[in-house]
């Protein structure tokens, strides 16, 4: 296999040791890790909606009328003596105070903070923090975490600049390290952890496939919202982009199945009970 390693990464801090890949040239999805590994789901919040057709899809049916609500769902995953930590959540602010926005009500109960504080850590100890995409649920509390190295689609991180909702800011115009992802992405470059480019959602949308001794985990990102939304193909009215939306479900449905990886949808309630309750972790 042609050698042809990309690097999209502002390599600041030697403790990055990502890889980024052409689509095809990636390393065989299903390799093991040497390192120790688990994963443990945070409670990043929820949201209701008023319409939950109107705001998840772009054709009308998919979804049964009237309202519904999604969890909002982040990870810790421990990779030998690194900590990372995939999606931020709601604002912490919304513990206090619910964020409204149209037709969809969100709040946290319990800070990103505040969990891991519950499993012994710190969040200046956390060295890496992945980002699914650009939009505030999943961005929420990223500020926390200023001191860790960033991972997230270089497109997200560029549209976001600028804006109100920008929680990135620790990370612009600074010594920081960040990796702007624009290919698939071997988070620890053993394999382990790799960042799937699964664009159409936003313009470098991220999932993101865990290799546990268990059998591999494949958490969506917002690829899909829902079983619904899995099962009928359902592309929100706000993507970027329907085609690629639509190109990147079937890249995520064929590595679901390559890898035999157990998939969670990160804001399908159903699928909170796919990992172990808090603060169990799966391994």
């Amino acid at each position: 296999m042609r050698l042809a390693l990309i690097l999209t990464a502002l390599l600041v801090a030697g403790c990055d040791r990502s890889k980024t890949y052409d689509v095809d040239e990636a390393p065989p999805l299903g390799a093991e890790s040497p390192a120790s590994l688990s994963l443990t789901r945070l409670d990043c919040g929820h949201a209701e909606f008023k319409d939950m057709n109107g705001f998840f899809s772009d054709k009308p049916g998919v979804y049964p009328p009237g309202p519904g609500k999604v969890t909002d769902s982040c990870y810790l995953i421990r990779h030998g003596d690194q900590q990372m930590i995939w999606d931020t959540g709601l604002p912490a602010a919304t513990r206090d105070k619910p964020m409204v926005q149209g037709q969809m009500t969100g709040a946290i109960t319990v800070s990103l903070a505040d969990q891991l504080q519950q499993l012994g850590l710190k969040s200046g100890e956390i060295d890496v923090v992945g980002i699914s995409h650009m939009h505030g649920d999943h961005t929420g509390q990223a500020a926390e975490f200023a001191k860790a190295r960033l991972l997230i689609g270089k497109g997200d991180f560029e549209m976001l600049e600028g804006k109100p909702e920008d929680t990135l800011g620790g990370w612009r115009g600074q010594a920081r390290p960040v990796t702007l992802v624009t290919a698939d992405t071997d988070v620890f470059g053993d394999g382990s952890v790799m960042a799937i480019h699964l664009p159409g959602h936003t313009p470098d949308h991220l999932a993101l496939l865990v290799k546990l001794k268990s059998g591999p985990v494949l958490l969506s990102g917002d690829t899909y919202h829902s079983t619904i939304a899995r099962e009928k193909k359902a592309v929100p009215g706000f993507n970027t982009s329907r085609e690629d939306s639509l190109k990147s479900m079937d890249r995520f449905e064929k590595i679901a199945a390559e890898n035999h990886a157990k998939v969670i949808i990160q804001h399908e309630p159903n699928d909170i009970g796919k990992l172990p309750a808090f603060p169990k972790a799966a391994e």
